[in-house]
């Protein structure tokens, strides 16, 4: 509890430790036995020393095993040497590390290789799906029965996706239902954060200040933050910044690619949580969070493998683009997926404030290290195993670009993720369809393919649509073809337009932002920009498969974490009383 509070320093309470059993504290390097069995020694919190060492073993204990040797010191005829937690960390990664990163990098495709997305769709499949997809778009603008018909099915595939959306509004969701009474400290189980940064030393005091506030018990909290071997800035900024040991800073052996969730696959088997939280850089949580995804845990099925917290784009005030970013937002966290979470099917994750079960995320490999949404993808392997994702009501403030080009550079990573998530899972649609069900397998077909499909013809389905309501209906020498579909661009006009400004309108209600309702209908033009990044993830499919488009972050004027980094002084070391210890 001291070392995790920040009362006292790992130094100082290990060196204490070691003159009370009589034993040597290595505090330089350490050389450790080549055959060391990773990451098993790290959970125990001991490892085999080089064999010319005196001591054969040298030991981190934490928690209850502190007390276990302690106990056991007077039994001991060669107790074993000791040193902090953190070294015995750097001297394993240091003694291992070629094999941690290629783990982290190719673990999945090792083990489950029909679930890696390498190595991708191939350059004859790309020419393929690209002359298909030209060939579709030149179809549906001509005049003939062919087109006629290839336009109706279009029609009907969009009018599912668009009857889906419309669906979610009527959903309350979690949010609507009384709050639980949360778990109290003592039954509450241990919890690890995780949170990649490459490049944001300028986000690190703000973001220990914002976790530093979490309403957890400090004795139960496993903070990591994963750095790139050749980050030194950043780790730098760690450094000045003092971190009570409930906080780690891991340094992630070098390998490719150098993505978010490489990093998070090199943590995982390091994690000592029961369950297990992601976070960006500038996130900034509600406290209670933690304590209330383990609540929902605690009373859900353990089917329920994963819970989506509610990103909230809170920096409004950058702009138009921030704004219709936030209501974007709201349709997708306040109205989709409370509506998906409880239909229980596959659920496209956020990336971030995704809370885990560890144990299932080891049994599926953690994340894909080459799939750019590796969240989107996470979500439908859990699926596939045949877990569910809940709904977890409490909002994790994020930014949202506020330059265009920001914006496409991160859209179009997310429609490349969900073309390789839909590639991957598509090598043997008949196995997929198997495993996850004709509604399920429907509802992934709409929101991961179908995602990108809707976002790639949504200009050549809305504007000629609208041009030919303009014009008129066919004359009465117009077949039955030529009806239905005139027909089919009214109902997918008037539906498009349904499926989105009213989920919008619903979403903003549910977070109280009655002054973005005024900036609602301008999202059919905001499309359009998706549109755009989905045409432009497309080629950079092609082009750049695997290449990670970074979000900087930070960069915000008028955000909640913004506000944090230009003066909140909350100490980290000193933990915020739970609802159970104020009484």
């Amino acid at each position: 509890m001291l070392l995790n509070e920040g009362r006292i320093a790992e130094d100082d309470f290990y060196r204490a430790l070691a003159r009370h059993l009589g034993t040597e504290f290595l505090d330089g390097p350490i050389r450790l036995d080549a055959g060391l069995r990773y990451p098993q020694v790290l959970t125990a919190g001991a490892a085999p020393l080089a064999p010319d060492h005196p001591k054969r073993i040298v030991a981190a204990p934490r928690g209850l095993a502190i007390a276990r040797l302690i106990e056991a010191a007077s039994y001991l005829e060669h107790p074993p040497a000791l040193t902090t937690p953190t070294r015995l960390r750097a001297a394993v990664f240091a003694r291992v590390g070629e094999g941690i990163a290629e783990d982290a990098s190719d673990g999945l495709a090792r083990h489950r290789p029909e679930w890696s997305c390498r190595p991708g769709p191939q350059t004859f499949d790309l020419t393929l799906a690209g002359l298909v997809l030209a060939l579709i778009v030149l179809l549906t603008r001509l005049p003939t029965l062919t087109s006629l018909v290839l336009l109706m099915l279009i029609q009907a595939g969009m009018l599912a996706m668009l009857t889906v959306r419309l669906a979610a509004v009527g959903i309350a969701g979690d949010a609507a239902e009384p709050t639980p009474d949360l778990l109290p400290d003592e039954v509450l189980p241990t919890y690890t954060v995780l949170v990649a940064l490459y490049r944001e030393a300028a986000v690190v005091p703000r973001l220990v200040r914002a976790l530093g506030r979490l309403d957890y018990p400090a004795a139960k909290l496993d903070i990591k933050f994963l750095l790139e071997a050749d980050d030194t800035e950043t780790l730098a900024a760690f450094r000045a910044v003092p971190l009570p040991a409930r906080f780690e800073v891991v340094v992630v052996p070098d390998g490719q690619p150098r993505t978010k969730p490489r990093a998070l696959n090199a943590a995982l088997p390091l994690a000592r949580g029961d369950h297990l939280v992601v976070y960006d850089a500038e996130d900034v949580v509600e406290p209670d969070q933690l304590r209330r995804a383990a609540t929902l845990f605690s009373r859900a099925p353990a089917s329920t493998a994963c819970l989506q917290g509610h990103l909230v784009i809170d920096n409004q005030g950058d702009g138009l683009l921030p704004r219709l970013f936030a209501i974007e937002y709201a349709a997708l966290f306040e109205v989709l997926g409370p509506a998906l979470a409880a239909w229980r099917v596959p659920t496209p994750l956020g990336g971030t404030s995704t809370h885990f079960r560890t144990r299932v995320l080891r049994e599926l490999h953690g994340w894909d290290a080459w799939n750019v949404t590796e969240d989107a993808d996470l979500g439908m392997r859990l699926a596939i195993a045949g877990y569910h994702v809940g709904d977890l009501p409490s909002a994790t403030y994020e930014e949202a670009p506020k330059h265009l080009k920001a914006w496409l550079r991160q859209r179009t990573r997310w429609m490349k993720g969900f073309l390789q998530t839909s590639f991957t899972h598509g090598r043997d649609p008949l196995a997929t369809w198997r495993r996850l069900g004709p509604v399920e397998s429907l509802c992934a077909l709409a929101l991961l393919p179908g995602t990108v499909a809707s976002a790639l013809f949504y200009p050549f389905m809305m504007g000629p649509g609208l041009a030919e309501l303009i014009l008129g209906a066919p004359g009465p020498e117009a077949g039955v073809l030529a009806h239905a579909t005139h027909a089919g661009a009214w109902t997918i006009f008037l539906g498009g337009l349904a499926a989105i400004l009213i989920p919008g309108f619903v979403g903003c209600h549910r977070r109280g932002w009655g002054d973005l309702m005024w900036f609602v209908p301008l999202l059919p033009l905001y499309f359009l920009l998706v549109s755009a990044a989905a045409w432009l993830a497309v080629i950079e499919l092609a082009r750049h498969p695997h290449r990670w488009n970074k979000t900087e972050h930070g960069l915000s004027r008028t955000s909640r974490s913004g506000a944090l980094g230009r003066g909140v002084t909350a100490a980290c070391s000193t933990p915020r009383p739970s609802p159970a210890a104020a009484g």
